[in-house]
């Protein structure tokens, strides 16, 4: 586990140091729980929000893209229930004035028990060598048994507690597990409370005039209040989706663990509106798709799993979790959720529009049922970053850092690289870039030794390396490095698209959800 918090340490600092993400404001000292996504962070979103756009969107006739507005009419969150039940549990510690989400403490305490499973079936796995069955020995060996059994009757228990608003029990579990605070080791705790997380603001002229506004704290509700508009507009039968990438805004108090939870952050989500009766089909459908669309990246599938909510939100009637094996444990990627009709059909009371649909093969109107997907964006990139974070000793005992970025996904596709600063290699060099970068996103770099050019290049993931050399002059061949196996080989000019497309195209991704 300390081993896996200093990679995570690296992590950070390697995003910092390669321009991927800084903190907000930092010349002024920052702001705590924001963050800046700087050059290669830019583009590595733009990727990862372009796979997601064309996977849920373009390869889906029936799904179709809004963009709306961060600012709603105030009564969409009461309708919503966010402004009576959007809160979090929070506990203080009296010695070290410390405020911690409560949940988040005893899921810890969680996290750690299934350390001491990884601990054994690693134990278990040197002993048995090739012949080590994972599957069997997590479902048949005592300890690992016992140590599971605890985990899930502290979750359950948790669920209930929280379900029922029995803040006094999770006050009572905290004290039976014994969980200290981090930060000063004490058991000296606060009874836990409930924190509204929506941000407040002003809309209007002067103070006396002023509407009470929110910043949305989800994307959700603006596909929902448009419902009627996209159905009409687009002549949508059901079943069919609307999705939105945008922003949303939450009054952490206990954010932490850098990108994975934040005040401001982005959101991927679809709501797919069906007939009432057909959602159980539809969310296992969809947590199906969307568990093929995680392993399309080739993030290895021992690292996702789903997790079944024990506590379920006030409009669900089944919910569940991709979870992802963050530096950090196992924590939500992407949450699928049974919404049945409690949005549309709140919507339609508060509002007094009717927000239904006429089903011509039923002959009925009916208000109807969402399956959702809801993915953070912000926690994709970080999945990415540190999944991708490797640091190898090469075979001349030198070592390099490298990010191996999805292809796909990287934010620079090729380097292209002059050998040397003369002999005309830089105006070639130069040449096929003004050629390639139609295509792709394409970087120059003549600086220093081509070897360290290559760690450079390593370092922030781009794919393939292109050098130019004195062969060039001769027969318009250039040498063609991979990064992750670091093999090279001579090809021509005339080919570095197509070997480029072949390496980094969508298509060919995402093609590969019909195989996984």
């Amino acid at each position: 586990m300390a081993n896996q918090e200093e990679v995570f340490k690296k992590v950070i600092s390697h995003a910092k140091e390669y321009g991927f993400v800084v903190q907000s404001s930092e010349i002024y000292d920052g702001l705590s729980a924001v963050y800046d996504y700087a050059q290669n962070g830019a583009e590595l979103k733009k990727n990862i929000r372009e796979y997601w756009w064309k996977a849920m969107v373009q390869l889906n006739q029936n799904i179709v893209g809004i963009d709306a507005a961060i600012f709603m009419h105030p009564t969409t969150w009461k309708a919503s229930g966010h402004v009576d039940a959007f809160n979090d549990p929070l506990i203080d510690n009296k010695d070290s004035k410390k405020r911690y989400r409560a949940d988040v403490l005893v899921e810890d305490h969680v996290a750690k028990i299934e350390a001491k499973i990884e601990k054994e079936v690693k134990k278990a796995s040197k002993r048995f060598g090739d012949a080590f069955d994972r599957e069997q020995f997590l479902n048949t060996n005592h300890r690992v048994l016992d140590y599971q059994a605890k985990a899930d009757a502290i979750l359950k228990r948790l669920g209930k507690s929280l379900e029922k608003e029995d803040l006094a029990d999770v006050k009572a579990l905290i004290e039976e597990l014994g969980i200290v605070c981090p930060l000063s080791g004490s058991r000296n705790w606060t009874d836990v409370k409930q924190f509204n997380l929506m941000f407040g603001t002003k809309l209007g002229a002067t103070a006396d005039s002023a509407m009470d506004l929110y910043l949305r704290p989800e994307t959700a509700q603006g596909i929902f209040v448009n419902f009627l508009n996209v159905q009409k507009s687009g002549r949508m039968k059901i079943p069919f989706g609307i999705a939105q990438v945008g922003k949303a805004f939450r009054n952490e108090i206990v954010a932490r663990q850098f990108i994975f939870r934040m005040r401001e952050f982005e959101q991927m989500e679809m709501q797919f509106f069906i007939a009432p009766g057909t959602q159980k089909e539809w969310y296992e459908k969809w947590k199906e798709n969307r568990m093929k669309w995680h392993l399309s990246l080739g993030m290895g599938e021992e690292n996702y799993r789903f997790h079944d909510h024990e506590k379920l939100a006030h409009y669900a009637d089944a919910a569940a979790d991709i979870e992802f094996r963050f530096p950090f444990g196992f924590k939500e990627l992407e949450g699928i959720h049974s919404r049945t009709d409690f949005d549309l059909a709140n919507h339609e009371k508060y509002s007094g529009k009717k927000l239904q649909y006429f089903d011509p093969e039923q002959n009925k109107s009916y208000v109807p049922y969402v399956v959702e997907t809801s993915i953070g964006l912000d926690r994709m990139f970080l999945a990415v970053l540190s999944h991708a974070y490797q640091e190898e000793t090469l075979e001349n005992n030198t070592s390099r850092v490298v990010l191996k970025i999805p292809a796909v996904l990287a934010p620079v596709k090729a380097a292209i690289l002059p050998l040397v600063k003369k002999d005309g290699l830089p105006e070639i060099a130069q040449k096929i870039v003004d050629e390639l970068r139609w295509e792709f996103n394409i970087a120059y770099d003549e600086k220093d030794a081509v070897g360290r050019r290559y760690r450079r290049q390593d370092a922030v993931g781009t794919p393939l390396c292109i050098t130019v050399d004195h062969d060039t002059l001769k027969d318009d061949t250039v040498t063609i490095r991979f990064r992750d196996s670091m093999e090279q080989k001579r090809v021509a000019i005339s080919d570095l698209s197509a070997i480029i497309s072949a390496e980094v195209d969508m298509k060919h991704w995402l093609h590969k959800m019909d195989t996984v």
